[in-house]
């Protein structure tokens, strides 16, 4: 299943940047990164059938082990693209949020782009861990 992060907004050169690109190659799933300007700009079709994550503070918060079941349980489906977007400054439309097929957020707070991007990488290499059977220090 191929993880597509779609953001909004260029990352750069910049300590963010180099998280995101550390996870990256440390992820064994196929994983495609995509910027797109703060306004308008094209997000590419999906491969389907797909999956729609947004990223949004009033998402559900999620543990590193129930993300990696959800991750594990639409692999097992069949479920060719996972797709988790970062919105714009002011967020995701209601209608971006009406069809998604989960909205996620690290807690209540507000996160910075940049950092949230990094964040979601992490989140990303620990639950393919978790279903690669890697030991997991917090199970148990």
């Amino acid at each position: 299943m191929l993880l597509h992060l779609i953001a909004r907004g260029k990352i750069a050169r910049s300590p963010e940047a180099e998280l995101v690109a550390r996870y990256e190659k440390r992820l064994n799933w196929p994983t495609k990164l995509t910027e797109l300007p703060e306004t308008g700009g094209r997000i590419p079709d999906p491969a389907t059938p797909c999956r729609t994550v947004l990223l949004d503070e009033r998402g559900k918060a999620l543990s590193s082990r129930d993300f990696a079941e959800l991750l594990g349980k639409w692999r097992d489906e069949g479920i060719r693209e996972t797709r988790f977007i970062l919105g714009a400054a002011d967020g995701h439309s209601q209608e971006e949020r009406a069809c998604a097929d989960l909205l996620y957020a690290f807690g209540p707070a507000t996160w910075p782009h940049l950092l949230a991007r990094a964040m979601l990488m992490e989140q990303l290499y620990r639950a393919t861990s978790i279903l690669a059977g890697h030991p997991y220090h917090r199970a148990g």
